[in-house]
């Protein structure tokens, strides 16, 4: 059986135990995992209508059956020509009563048309029960995410070449955003150069400010491979041998709290305890109003995806999962600092998917 087939089987089982009649998945990483197909998002509709109960079909425009045919080998296709009603072709597919899961990324604009045509079915998230089935990666997965971490570690690698004094976040971004596509990647999904002050802003815009001597950078960035398998990674540097008061301190606290967090990975722990494993030396050290987010968040086809590793969320981790654990000290208005690793779930406790040093690096 070929794998997006047991990716489907796996899905048709799961729908059935929701009570669902089907599922339904328009272009997005759900449809990458279930079928292999990349589908382009357009205000054509392409559905993945998988029936709790018998076989999947994909609804693609006329214009798209031989990408989808080549993209989703082995699905059987369904095709409409311009001007046709794809709605009413979905609803034939469908039970007129019942219960059906829809993922997060289906537009309104093809939703709608679908509610108005099935008055008596009941439309569910799907992402609850797909986010499950997605977050244990099989080992093919996993070796995919580790060549994805070797490439931005690469990266990483060179930061000495792009981050001094002189030069503004955004061209240094610049920089970054071309080594990541030359390390291997596919596409650069996100970069983020953030100096001095702005460091204490875990979301900070690279913008125009000059980066000074002394200034703590955080650099997190991330990719997309050729695989569809995401990097996400950040470190903390300082520009100069001198970091301003305190930082060195509770960089040391932080690097601390990251490699517990690491060290609490392994199966059967509750994703809530990895998170606090990092939280209590930093609110120990008297930080924790300013660790503002959580430690972590599952990675695969998207960067954020399920297991999230966040207070709450007490489900047992299991072999194969793999999430980032990145916690970080913000002081608003000076400087903050991160750490983030991707990090997988064996079965004797958790294997790092970055190997650069966590250490603070002066440049």
């Amino acid at each position: 059986m070929q794998e997006s087939q047991r990716r489907q089987e796996d899905a048709r089982r799961a729908a059935a135990g929701q009570g669902w009649t089907a599922l339904l998945v328009t272009p997005g990483s759900d449809l990458r995992h279930l079928t292999g197909y990349d589908a382009m998002p357009l205000e054509r509709l392409t559905c993945l209508v998988l029936p709790a109960g018998g076989e999947a079909t994909l609804i693609v425009p006329r214009l798209e059956r031989a990408a989808a045919s080549a993209g989703a080998p082995g699905v059987q296709l369904a095709d409409y020509p311009d001007g046709a009603d794809p709605y009413g072709l979905l609803a034939d597919l469908l039970p007129p009563a019942g219960r059906v899961g829809v993922v997060d990324v289906m537009p309104a604009a093809h939703l709608l048309p679908l509610q108005e045509r099935l008055p008596g079915v009941r439309w569910e998230r799907a992402a609850p029960v797909l986010g499950r089935l997605r977050a244990v990666k099989s080992p093919a997965e996993v070796a995919a995410l580790a060549e994805a971490g070797a490439a931005i570690d690469a990266v990483h690698r060179q930061m000495h070449r792009w981050l001094r004094p002189g030069r503004t976040e955004a061209e240094v971004a610049g920089d970054i955003a071309t080594a990541i596509r030359d390390a291997g990647h596919a596409r650069t999904d996100f970069v983020i150069v953030a100096g001095g002050p702005n460091a204490a802003s875990p979301h900070h815009s690279s913008g125009a400010r000059v980066l000074e001597a002394g200034d703590p950078v955080v650099v997190d960035i991330g990719g997309t491979m050729p695989s569809g398998y995401c990097s996400d990674c950040t470190r903390t540097y300082v520009l100069g041998p001198a970091a301003p008061p305190e930082f060195a301190d509770y960089y040391a606290v932080l690097q601390a709290a990251q490699r517990a967090s690491v060290a609490a990975v392994a199966p059967g722990v509750p994703a809530e305890a990895v998170d606090a494993a990092a939280r209590e030396p930093i609110t120990a050290a008297g930080y924790g109003e300013a660790f503002l987010h959580r430690t972590g968040h599952g990675i695969g086809l998207d960067t954020h995806e399920d297991p999230y590793i966040v207070t709450g969320n007490s489900e047992p981790l299991r072999e194969g999962m793999a999430f980032s654990i990145e916690p970080g000290i913000y002081l608003a208005g000076r400087h903050g600092a991160r750490i983030e690793d991707i990090v997988v779930c064996t079965a004797d406790g958790g294997r790092r998917l970055n190997t650069t040093g966590t250490g603070l690096v002066h440049l």
